[in-house]
């Protein structure tokens, strides 16, 4: 391992996009400014680690483009190593536009041949990867392209070949592809991993069932733990024979659920790359989730560990 590899508790690679939304009640196309950020699973989760007091990588394919140069500045700024991440002139940054009209929830994606979907096993730094205490994978990026497919793979690889623990949220999206192109990939993933992150709706798509039962022993049957997010009014762990839930915690109003699920992963791997048991991971992705619901914004509302340490009614607030 050379000098310059940091180590690492937590790394993640996919696809992060530039977002553009309308500011106000106007819909896209209808006049008005636009207000932008970015967005992806694995650069949000990567935030919501640092800012939890994690040291946390992320790597992907970036156009070079003043998208593409604003998302690595931001992750930097946000504590996210991005030693591995790369900029091409070959292909864009992808972009998806969001727009909320009399109360529901639109998006758009223009990511088709972005250089996230250009990414292969060779833009892999096995050094980097062999360090990390986690490797944190999607099911997003194993959508992008074949190239894709063979990159989380050869990141599988390189974890079983030098001991890194993996983690895995399927993160389906059926706008990138059908259910039955995604079933036989992310069963594979989820039979690979450590950590298995599912969220019950996706667990009755993959397994084919809505019975309860039904999906908890196909759980039961994977090597690893699944963690389950939203099972009826709760978060559950269920590995091999035990199983363990937790209530959501109660939270006075939802103002956006967009980054919830990263915020419970952040939280969940913050408390395991910290030591912590897996119940007391838990807690802590079910506590982060539920304050990521409360503001608006992909990653923008992702709690710190003060914010954290604060609701746990371990630290005093200081109003001024």
């Amino acid at each position: 391992m050379t000098s310059d590899t940091p180590k690492l508790d937590v790394i993640t690679f996919g696809e992060s996009m530039g977002l553009f939304y309308p500011e106000g009640p106007r819909g896209i196309g209808q006049g008005g400014s636009m207000a932008q950020s970015f967005g992806g699973a694995e650069s949000n989760l990567a935030i919501g680690l640092a800012r939890l007091g994690c040291t946390a990588g992320w790597f992907g394919r970036l156009g070079r483009d003043p998208v593409g140069t604003g998302i690595l500045k931001t992750l930097r700024g946000e504590g996210v190593d991005v030693s591995r991440a790369t900029q091409t002139d070959e292909a864009p940054t992808g972009i998806m536009l969001r727009q909320t009209v009399r109360g529901q929830s639109s998006v758009y994606y223009y990511r088709k041949d972005s250089a996230a979907s250009r990414m292969t096993p060779a833009h892999v730094d096995a050094e980097y990867i062999a360090q990390a205490k986690i490797v944190h994978i999607t099911g997003i990026t194993a959508a992008l392209s074949g190239s894709c497919l063979e990159t989380i793979r050869h990141v599988v690889s390189l974890c079983k070949e030098h001991g890194v623990r993996i983690s895995f949220d399927p993160n389906l999206r059926l706008k990138l592809w059908s259910i039955e192109e995604a079933r036989p990939v992310l069963l594979e993933l989820a039979a690979s991993c450590d950590y298995f992150l599912p969220g019950y709706d996706e667990c009755k798509l993959l397994f084919e069932t809505e019975d309860e039962e039904v999906i908890t022993e196909q759980l039961r049957k994977l090597p690893g733990m699944s963690i389950i997010k939203s099972f009826n009014g709760s978060n559950v762990i269920v590995h091999r024979e035990q199983t363990y839930s937790l209530p959501f915690e109660k939270v006075g109003q939802v103002v956006d659920t967009v980054g919830a699920g990263d915020g419970f992963c952040a939280g969940f791997l913050a408390g395991v790359a910290k030591g912590w048991s897996p119940e007391e991971a838990l807690s802590l992705g079910g506590l982060t989730g539920s304050m990521v619901i409360q503001a608006p914004g992909d990653w923008e509302a992702l709690p710190t560990w003060d914010e954290v340490l604060q609701r746990r009614g371990q630290a005093a607030h200081i109003e001024r």
